[in-house]
């Protein structure tokens, strides 16, 4: 049976942070095929062209038009006074804006984007009266252990190899249920790795790049990964209906890295990675590529707790937003299509 709602966001005022993104742009796409007014705050212009050949790509005829409803607002989630600004009218809003990372330089920039600029949001949020805010978290903040099925009850648990994006992630959730107890109506999404239409030099889709070039190794580890369209579906969903003050985990399909990489390699026609990767590899590979990255003055292509997570044999139970709104995840064979076919430049 499909599922019933008493009411309908379009006919009311949207904000969107992080709409320039793989995820944000995908959830416009969504938001703008039905009637409505929908804001979303940009940092970067450049980047809304991007969104626009999005929408070219996914839409018909008429997809100029669906654009078209996109208000473009210039601001930052930690500037207060255009938060203030871009809030004005606002009844629904869509927290994507994130900083993914997992450089132990960018720690203290996490904490700045994703836990204060999220307190930002919930701040605006409850002094300008918004009937429900979507925020936007991931799987990290849930702290799922190794080798364990990971669900919404899963108890957060912080130990030395806990990444600083994690803590970040986490800690911007906290902010949300603070907001909750304050008043405030939520969703929390928890995505896994996404993957969608895109520019392949940005976020998890550098994978295809990478991939597209030739890559002879894999390694033993597994994890999550879900379709831009089913969490923009999702999230558009819950905020329809009568649901609030709950998480939601977003995974369409758990995998190992080998699978994985051979999907995607062979989407693109390229031979698959056959050689199973050491770990001793993998430690001498992160050390150099930090030691690289002082002699010049760059981010370290690969960190240690990006090369860890390549061995972590995650895996994650979706069932609960399955249930909740009778959703049914795509194939992960469509996903890998779309994203090959979406190359955005």
């Amino acid at each position: 049976m499909p599922l019933s709602f008493k009411h309908c966001i379009f006919e009311d005022m949207i904000l969107v942070t992080g709409g320039t993104g793989l995820l944000g742009s995908h959830l416009l796409f969504r938001l703008s095929s039905e009637q409505g007014t929908i804001r979303a705050i940009y940092r970067d212009s450049t980047k809304i062209e991007l969104v626009k050949k999005l929408f070219q790509y996914y839409g018909n005829s008429n997809w100029q038009e669906q654009f078209n409803r996109i208000e473009w607002f210039e601001g930052d989630i930690l500037d207060l006074l255009s938060l203030e600004d871009a809030m004005k009218g606002i009844e629904f809003v869509y927290h994507c804006a994130g900083l993914v990372s997992f450089n132990k330089r960018h720690f203290a920039q996490l904490i700045k984007i994703n836990r204060e600029g999220t307190a930002n949001i919930v701040n605006t949020c409850l002094a300008f009266g918004v009937k429900k805010l979507c925020h936007v978290s991931s799987t990290a903040s849930i702290g799922g252990q190794v080798n364990t099925i990971t669900s919404e009850t899963t108890k957060w648990k912080q130990g030395p190899e806990t990444s600083g994006y994690a803590i970040s992630k986490y800690s911007g959730e906290k902010e949300v249920w603070r907001g909750v107890e304050e008043g405030l109506d939520c969703i929390i999404v928890n995505p896994s790795v996404i993957f969608g239409a895109g520019h392949w030099d940005e976020s998890s889709l550098t994978i295809f790049r990478t991939l597209d070039k030739g890559l002879r190794f894999h390694t033993p580890g597994k994890n999550g990964f879900v379709d831009a369209r089913d969490v923009a579906e999702i999230m558009v969903q819950l905020m329809q209906s009568d649901i609030k003050n709950e998480r939601f985990l977003c995974v369409g399909i758990n995998l190992p890295f080998k699978t994985l990489l051979e999907k995607i390699a062979l989407a693109l026609n390229k031979k698959p990675p056959t050689i199973a990767t050491p770990k001793w590899l993998i430690g001498f590979t992160w050390r150099f590529s930090w030691l690289l990255s002082k002699f010049r003055g760059r981010t370290a292509a690969i960190t240690r707790a990006s090369a860890k997570t390549a061995f972590n044999v995650m895996e994650y139970d979706a069932s609960k937003v399955q249930k909740a709104l009778n959703f049914t995840f795509r194939s992960f064979d469509d996903t890998i299509e779309n994203t090959v076919k979406g190359k955005i430049f």
